[in-house]
């Protein structure tokens, strides 16, 4: 018998020539840690032949690995994973091309998910022989806590449970690798789906760990970056009561929740509380529960399996591919399948759905064969560096650097699918979606975030018509004008046009008629002109979206200001300029009113050209500096009849500028004063008559109809800019009323004088014809009047001025006749009465002031016989109060 190569084997009482006897057999023993690998006796047959002729047992050295399954806690994964790792290490060490004299074992202890725990078993593994080469952690907790030590023993780490995305920092776990992708693995999933549906606005609900923390980060930032809004965001840490609510008061529809399976409990038995489910939710959850976690029995909850199952129907999750979907012989040299029926096998007839880490056991079962791979390629690098594997302690760094650079270039086929590692060790894998469909779990496709592929069966079933909204459907409405109003409305301004054409017609056609020429006719024509310009902006004024595309409205909006504004100054300013020039003319004091007596047409013109200079200017100002531009005003949003999820958000196209305010101050102050002032002078000037301006009155009254419309309908407009019914219907029927009413009083009086009185003649004819025309006319008639009313002034002041004369000479002779009275009385007393003196005061004699003197008798005094004198004074002097009683004053004014 020829002995192995490498001397592992002692035969003992043998020679390599010695043939041996019957009842002889072969004890193999191998020295040092070694163990053997196959048979260990071989016996001589009594037909002369030993048993297993061909050498199969060697002699291995073993490799421990120490391991923290977590059969218990938060996450029972231990209870199907350690099956299965046991499975793969059994598979390993009997294969003859993988680490041929080597032997792996396991050293494993429950660390139930907790941190704390598994702390005190870390010490143990570490401080208790033998030399752990690698350390297998499973809950993300718990390998935080190993992968953040393991770097102070030199060790390398790999876990098959561990989603943390914080695990996957090089600086802090420099020897760390997982076969569990990183939770962060889903988020590209979550957004893909996202956009799948339509979804711009999502929320997220979380337990307060690391691990959720972590993930909810990394998925903030890559929604962001598709442009999904995180709307709502809350957190719990052992109730979720309030979470919920707030979830439902802030209206989340898209619900990514973020937890352990106890902890989903909780949540979805508050979710049932609060209806926050059904056709208009979907919930996003982690897809490594257990199929039945909704049906297991709680008692932290106060909900029935039928108020659970009621609650998470329709949900989705996404769940990282554990199970190579395709039936594929990897590494072990088994399938998918082959692989779970043994691990049923192995697990001795136990529920499946019941078993925790059911699903992540492909994940441990790889973990395996990844270390052995890794380790089996490491053997030829230390053998060349004078190094074995055995040879590992805490202190080595080589061989470390040749496990992890083994681990970091892993690639091969496994049970869970292709086994790669990224640059942070972290398993790159495909994502499975499923929904819940009638209490269990559909498959509803595959995405591949490395190849951005989505894997869509189209079996996905919802509640309602399909993916419901991400919130409340808004469904945006232009508020347009109605076309019946702006139809009847263009109607009635249509016909204004053409009253206007038909008034301007008749102006130009008679403007040679004496009357007509008496109007100012090119003022006239200039009112019609305006007006029809003002009517001609009703038609812009009413065209909206409903017409014409968006891009063309501010054109639209530029007609209206310049079509407005140019006709009430033409319309309004020429009205204006004869009601100013009326009250110029005959307001003024007697002696400047020869000088202004006529009236130069050219000054009215200049005036209407003023007005309208000013405002071209203000509106070339206002569309240079400050354009106009369409914005949009939102209204409160309404909500449709029926049971439907949407709301109206009614919309309304405005013309505005930057500063619209304030140019609307100036140019509404600015008319505003020139109406009031119309008012004003049309109020002087109404008892005025002249030739020369003979429809000033009629004038008056358009100034009032207009200045009393714009200052009501400014205002208003202002007011119902809201309304767009309203607001045109103001504006436009005020522009037609003021219009129509402008045409109609200067117009029409004009024409039915030509057709009652046949006036059609010119200003020549007439004069031929009846030679002087003007007895007949107004105006003449006025101008005799004011003559005779003059001159009657003039006597009234004269009679009036020797009214006061007589008064005074009155008083005068009252006085004198007082002074005379006592002496005559003292003469009585002493002889008879006599008659009185017949001398009488010279002054008395004198006529009345103004009155010339008597003509002079030859006799200088009269003669004494004329005794009845005084008698003859008296009466003069009664008949002289006669004439100068007040009673008489009357008879003068006459």
């Amino acid at each position: 018998i020829r002995p192995p190569r490498d001397g592992g084997i002692r035969y003992r009482g043998l020679t390599q020539e010695q043939i041996l006897p019957v009842d002889y057999e072969i004890e193999y023993i191998c020295r040092g840690n070694r163990v053997i690998v196959g048979p260990k006796v071989r016996k001589c047959l009594p037909n002369g032949t030993w048993t297993d002729i061909t050498l199969h047992s060697r002699c291995k050295k073993k490799l421990y690995i120490g391991a923290l399954f977590p059969m218990s806690g938060g996450w029972p994964g231990g209870q199907a994973c350690l099956p299965s790792a046991q499975m793969a290490l059994d598979l390993v060490n009997n294969r003859t091309d993988i680490l041929p004299d080597y032997e792996l074992e396991l050293i494993y202890y429950d660390s139930m998910c907790d941190p704390g725990e598994s702390t005190k078993l870390l010490y143990d593994l570490l401080y208790t022989e033998p030399i752990k080469t690698v350390l297998m952690p499973g809950c993300s907790s718990v390998s935080t806590l190993v992968a953040e030590a393991a770097r102070m023993w030199n060790l390398i780490v790999l876990s098959y449970g561990s989603s943390s995305p914080a695990l996957s920092n090089r600086n802090r776990f420099p020897t760390f690798f997982r076969t569990h992708p990183s939770a962060t693995l889903h988020n590209p999933t979550r957004v893909r789906l996202f956009q799948k549906w339509k979804w711009t606005k999502i929320a997220t609900i979380q337990q307060t760990t690391e691990v959720f923390t972590s993930t909810l980060d990394d998925l903030e930032q890559r929604v962001k970056e598709a442009g999904i809004e995180i709307s709502v965001r809350q957190s719990f840490l052992t109730d979720p009561a309030v979470a919920v609510k707030n979830l439902k008061r802030q209206d989340a529809r898209i619900i990514v929740g973020l937890f352990y399976e106890t902890e989903a409990r909780k949540v979805f038995c508050e979710v049932f509380k609060e209806k926050l489910y059904g056709k208009k939710y979907v919930w996003f959850l982690i897809g490594w529960y257990a199929d039945n976690w909704f049906k297991i029995k709680d008692p932290s909850i106060n909900c029935t399996i039928e108020n659970m199952t009621e609650a998470v129907e329709g949900h989705v999750t996404t769940e990282i591919v554990m199970l190579n979907p395709e039936t594929v012989r990897g590494a072990s040299n088994l399938t998918s399948q082959e692989f779970l029926g043994a691990l049923m096998n192995r697990l001795g007839g136990k529920n499946p759905e019941e078993t925790g880490g059911f699903q992540e056991a492909p994940l441990a079962y790889d973990a395996v064969w990844a270390l052995a791979l890794a380790l089996n390629k490491t053997v030829a690098p230390l053998k060349a560096k004078g190094r074995r594997l055995e040879d590992f302690n805490y202190n080595n760094h080589d061989i470390t650097a040749e496990i992890y650079r083994a681990l970091n270039t892993s690639s091969f086929e496994g049970v869970s699918g292709h086994v790669v590692f990224d640059a942070q060790g972290s398993r790159m894998a495909m994502t499975l979606i499923e929904q819940l469909q009638g209490g269990s779990y559909k498959k509803i496709g595959y995405y591949d975030s490395s190849q951005k592929n989505l894997s869509w069966f189209g079996n996905d079933v919802w509640i309602g018509a399909g993916p419901p909204a991400d919130s409340t459907i808004v469904i945006e409405e232009f508020r347009y004008l109605s076309q019946k109003l702006f139809a009847a409305v263009s109607v009635f301004a249509g016909l204004g046009i053409l009253l206007g054409i038909v008034c301007l017609t008749f102006n130009i056609y008679n403007s040679n008629v004496r009357y007509i020429q008496n109007s100012q006719p090119y003022l006239n024509n200039m009112t019609a002109v305006g007006c029809m310009m003002a009517l001609a902006a009703v038609f812009p004024l009413g065209i909206d979206g409903h017409h014409i595309h968006r891009s063309q409205f501010p054109v639209v909006c530029q007609f209206r200001l310049w079509l407005l504004g140019l006709g009430f100054s033409l319309a309004y300013g020429s009205m204006f300029t004869k009601i100013w020039w009326v009250h110029n003319l005959f307001t003024k004091k007697e002696e400047k009113k020869e000088k202004r007596k006529h009236l130069e047409p050219w000054k009215l013109y200049a005036t209407v050209g003023v007005l309208l200079a000013i405002d071209i200017l203000s509106l070339m100002i206002w569309q240079i500096v400050d354009p106009l531009h369409i914005t949009v005003e939102k209204f409160t949003r309404e909500a449709p009849k029926g049971d439907l999820d949407v709301l109206i958000q009614p919309l309304l196209e405005h013309c505005t500028s930057e500063k619209m305010n304030t140019w609307l101050g100036v140019v509404y102050g600015y008319k505003g004063l020139l109406l009031l002032l119309g008012i004003f002078l049309a109020y002087e000037t109404k008892s005025v008559s002249t030739e020369k301006i003979n429809d000033h009155r009629a004038v008056g009254m358009a100034i009032y109809n207009v200045a009393v419309l714009c200052m009501i309908t400014a205002p208003v407009t202002m007011i119902l800019t809201s309304q767009q019914d309203a607001s045109f219907a103001f504006a436009a029927l005020a522009i037609v009323f003021s219009v129509y009413i402008t045409l109609v009083v200067l117009f029409v009086p004009k024409m039915r004088r030509l057709i009652t009185r046949g006036e059609w003649q010119s200003e020549q004819q007439d004069t031929l014809k009846t030679g002087s025309s003007t007895n007949n006319n107004d105006e003449e008639k006025s101008r005799q009047l004011e003559r005779e009313n003059r001159e009657l002034q003039k006597i009234i002041q004269e009679k009036e001025q020797r009214v006061s004369e007589l008064r005074n000479q009155l008083v005068e002779r009252q006085a004198l006749r007082n002074r005379r009275r006592p002496s005559s009385g003292t003469n009585q007393n002493h002889s008879n009465p006599s008659p009185p003196s017949s001398q009488p005061d010279p002054k008395s004699l004198l006529p009345p002031p103004g009155y010339p003197n008597p003509a002079s008798d030859n006799h200088s005094s009269l003669p004494p016989s004329f005794s009845n004198s005084s008698n003859l004074y008296q009466a003069d002097s009664k008949i002289s109060r006669n004439h100068c009683h007040n009673s008489q004053i009357p008879l003068l004014y006459k």
